[in-house]
Protein backbone atom coordinates (compact mmCIF):
# COMPACT_ATOMS: atom_id res chain seq x y z
CA UNK A 1 0.00 0.00 0.00
CA UNK A 2 1.19 3.48 -0.74
CA UNK A 3 1.47 6.10 2.00
CA UNK A 4 -1.39 8.01 0.39
CA UNK A 5 -3.64 4.93 0.50
CA UNK A 6 -2.78 4.38 4.15
CA UNK A 7 -3.70 7.98 4.92
CA UNK A 8 -7.04 7.50 3.19
CA UNK A 9 -7.78 4.40 5.27
CA UNK A 10 -6.71 6.19 8.44
CA UNK A 11 -9.06 9.04 7.56
CA UNK A 12 -11.95 6.67 6.85
CA UNK A 13 -11.40 4.85 10.16
CA UNK A 14 -11.28 8.15 12.01
CA UNK A 15 -14.50 9.35 10.42
CA UNK A 16 -16.36 6.16 11.24
CA UNK A 17 -15.14 6.24 14.84
CA UNK A 18 -16.24 9.89 15.11
CA UNK A 19 -19.71 9.15 13.67
CA UNK A 20 -20.10 6.19 16.03
CA UNK A 21 -19.13 8.31 19.05
CA UNK A 22 -21.46 11.17 18.09
CA UNK A 23 -24.38 8.81 17.51
CA UNK A 24 -23.87 7.23 20.93
CA UNK A 25 -23.65 10.64 22.60
CA UNK A 26 -26.77 11.83 20.83
CA UNK A 27 -28.72 8.66 21.64
CA UNK A 28 -27.91 9.12 25.33
CA UNK A 29 -29.45 12.61 25.24
CA UNK A 30 -32.66 11.67 23.43
CA UNK A 31 -35.95 11.26 25.29
CA UNK A 32 -38.00 9.84 22.40
CA UNK A 33 -37.58 6.05 22.51
CA UNK A 34 -38.16 5.49 18.79
CA UNK A 35 -35.68 8.17 17.77
CA UNK A 36 -33.17 6.91 20.33
CA UNK A 37 -33.41 3.38 18.87
CA UNK A 38 -32.88 4.76 15.37
CA UNK A 39 -29.75 6.68 16.39
CA UNK A 40 -28.43 3.64 18.28
CA UNK A 41 -28.84 1.61 15.09
CA UNK A 42 -26.83 4.25 13.23
CA UNK A 43 -24.07 3.88 15.82
CA UNK A 44 -24.07 0.11 15.24
CA UNK A 45 -23.87 0.62 11.48
CA UNK A 46 -20.88 2.92 11.84
CA UNK A 47 -19.27 0.37 14.14
CA UNK A 48 -19.77 -2.33 11.50
CA UNK A 49 -18.36 -0.10 8.78
CA UNK A 50 -15.33 0.62 10.99
CA UNK A 51 -14.79 -3.11 11.51
CA UNK A 52 -15.10 -3.72 7.77
CA UNK A 53 -12.46 -1.11 6.98
CA UNK A 54 -10.23 -2.39 9.77
CA UNK A 55 -10.49 -5.98 8.60
CA UNK A 56 -9.19 -4.92 5.18
CA UNK A 57 -5.86 -4.16 6.81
Amino acid sequence: MTPKELLYIEDALGHEKYFQTKCKETANQLQDGELKTCVEQLAKQHSQIFQSFYSLL
